[in-house]
């Protein structure tokens, strides 16, 4: 797991995303009920949850797409869906297409006219170099891999200097380097101050990048939290010369008495592993215990 920010550094800092006792019915549909939650600026927030569970609804309410039936969505202290507060969103949809015949930059002059951006040529040519994407600003996007279109998106979110991004699905059909490029970019973001609330299936991705993780069910939050704090640690085993020993109910604090007690009895030790379940084990658990 990738090295984060100390969390403790966002205590009292204004969170720029605010779910509050958010619900939301459609007709007898019940996609969302009281569900509440922040992200704070430099913090990257994952949503997770299996299809139907209200994530899209949810993050449609941030974008001010959908009205919540009670409660509320609060972008940087405005009420979602005004003008001030979609000026500080950027959002990329999963299912993005840009035209084909446009260049990378063009794609980039577009957006800037739809967001009423100034920042004219100098922000497309940062946001292409923050991306990776400097050498190809004018290759046309149908000469693009989907890599680089995923990329060139993460980019067109970045326009007009937002403070929160709301992102479908960035790195699904793209192979482990292009996932990777993924994360190096929104751990760059992080760095910057920006909070990233992160619709995801690759639980994998999630547990590698997110601060923290959302965990939706049938409209509800089942669970959140850190990933280290969700997936405590379920035993210690140790190589020895002798074999494998495994103690299923230690913890990490019970290693230097585990491994003194074999030094003491004549044992060579060659590794010791601290057995945790994988964010995937953990929602699994979550959701078929909900379901169950």
């Amino acid at each position: 797991m990738s090295v984060r920010g100390p969390v403790l550094t966002l205590v009292g800092v204004a969170a720029v995303f605010e779910a509050r006792a958010v619900t939301k019915r459609f007709g007898a549909t019940r996609a969302l009920e009281s569900v509440s939650f922040d992200v704070k600026p430099g913090e990257l927030v994952g949503l997770l949850g299996p299809n139907g569970a209200g994530k899209s609804t949810l993050v449609k309410i941030g974008c001010g797409l959908v009205h919540a039936t009670s409660g509320e969505a609060v972008i940087g202290g405005h009420p979602a869906g005004q003008t001030a507060a979609r000026k500080l969103i950027g959002y990329l949809a999963e299912l993005f297409r840009y035209p084909g015949w446009l260049s990378a930059d063009e794609v980039l002059a577009l957006h800037q006219r739809l967001a009423a951006s100034g920042g004219g040529p100098s922000e497309r040519a940062e946001l292409l170099d923050l991306v990776g994407l400097a050498e190809v600003a004018t290759r046309r996007v149908s000469n693009m891999s989907k890599g680089m279109q995923q990329r060139l998106g993460l980019a067109q979110a970045l326009i007009g200097e937002p403070k929160l991004l709301l992102l479908d699905e960035p790195t699904s059909a793209l192979d482990p380097a292009g996932r990777r490029a993924v994360r190096a970019i929104l751990e760059s973001l992080r760095d910057r101050g920006l909070g990233v609330l992160l619709n995801s299936h690759l639980l994998s991705e999630i547990e590698l990048v997110c601060d923290r993780v959302i965990i939706l069910q049938h409209g509800r939050v089942i669970a959140q939290g850190a990933p280290d704090d969700l997936l405590v640690a379920r035993g210690v085993e140790i190589e020895t010369r002798s074999g494998l020993k495994t103690w299923p109910d230690a913890r990490r604090d019970d290693v230097p008495g585990l491994v003194a007690d074999l030094v003491s009895k004549g044992e060579d030790v060659f590794a010791v592993r601290i057995l945790r379940p994988s964010l995937e084990d953990f929602y699994l658990e979550a959701v078929e215990g909900e379901v169950g």
